[in-house]
């Protein structure tokens, strides 16, 4: 055997599996389904390595805040080429080259990939400060620049935004935020109620808000589905909120979210529909969003259904994490 056939002898233990697992996909949906989610993840499990080894690298040639923006090309190259998932971009030269806070909608994991499409330099993620002292994972975020915000109260919240916002305008780096707080990925064409702490956080620094919509892309990505297509994106012009105050903040919030889902209709080509219930109203607490309203049974399960998951209750309070989602089983 020659030392070249002998290099390749793996290869051939390898291809059969695969060709086997191409082949299956091409007649059964289901196979199909999971080979295409197989490779999401472990293109998830790849960049999670990557990352940390990219975030000691980074940092040590004073380019730390660029790690987001490598790992997220990294990701749209290892899942979005195979998988064969694209996007057409509006508005990109609204994405601001100086501090901003960056909000879009949250479907499902899979908005990690668009991500990687639009994430600019210099941005980083908010996330809970718990997450700081996980193994590897809190590593790579710190070294990332991600800002860290103590959710365990009222009080304890209000001071770690507002260590946030100086940091986030010390550091001139914009922050990727998803104002829902949890997923939605259903057929309807809707947004939940927007939690207040990154309005909160744009108001004490007094920086932008950029808002990112992408179009319901449940025909694309659901359980047992996850197709090839090309999602459309579309990026607001900032909106400022130099001179606001604290008592601005539900109306900013309100305000955004009624143009990011007149957005969302426009892109999904669909039309807004006049909903049965009233969007539950929340407190101006930045860590909590107390419902003040009192439906009745038949509503309240609406509600819920519209603010939970489709298997129950959401309990994420953390507005910022997007490289560390949890699929969608």
């Amino acid at each position: 055997m020659s030392f070249l056939a002998y290099l390749l002898k793996p290869l051939a233990y390898i291809s059969l599996p695969v060709m086997v697992l191409h082949t299956l996909s091409q007649s059964s949906p289901l196979v199909r389904y999971y080979v295409r989610l197989g490779i999401y993840l472990s293109a998830l499990g790849v960049c999670s390595v990557w990352g940390v080894i990219i975030s000691i690298a980074f940092a040590l040639v004073g380019r730390r805040f660029d790690t987001n923006w490598m790992v997220a090309r990294t990701f749209l190259l290892l899942a979005g080429k195979p998988l064969d998932i694209k996007f057409q971009v509006e508005g990109e030269e609204h994405l601001s080259k100086g501090p901003a806070i960056l909000i879009g909608n949250h479907q499902s994991m899979l908005d990690v990939l668009y991500l990687g499409r639009i994430l600019p330099k210099r941005s980083s993620i908010m996330a809970k400060k718990e997450l700081q002292w996980m193994p590897l994972l809190g590593q790579f975020m710190t070294l990332s620049g991600a800002v860290f915000v103590d959710r365990g109260n009222n009080a304890k919240a209000v001071r770690s935004l507002a260590a946030a916002s100086q940091t986030m305008k010390a550091r001139r780096i914009s922050l990727w935020v998803f104002p829902e707080g949890t997923r939605t990925n259903k057929p309807e064409v809707d947004l939940r109620p927007f939690k207040k702490g990154a309005f909160h956080l744009a108001v004490q620094g007094g920086v932008p808000i950029t808002p990112v919509v992408v179009e319901n892309y449940y025909r694309l990505y659901h359980k047992g589905v996850l197709d090839s297509g090309t999602l459309k994106i579309r990026i607001l012009p900032p909106i400022p909120t130099t001179g606001l105050v604290a008592a601005d903040v539900p109306e900013l919030a309100g305000r955004i979210r009624e143009q990011m889902l007149a957005v969302l209709h426009e892109l999904s080509g669909t039309q807004p529909s006049i909903s049965e219930d009233p969007i539950p109203s929340s407190t101006n607490d930045p860590s909590q969003e107390t419902v003040i309203s009192t439906p009745t049974d038949e509503s309240a399960a609406r509600i819920a259904r519209r603010n939970g998951s489709d298997k129950g209750a959401e309990t994420e309070e953390d507005e910022g994490m997007v490289l560390v989602d949890r699929p969608v089983s």
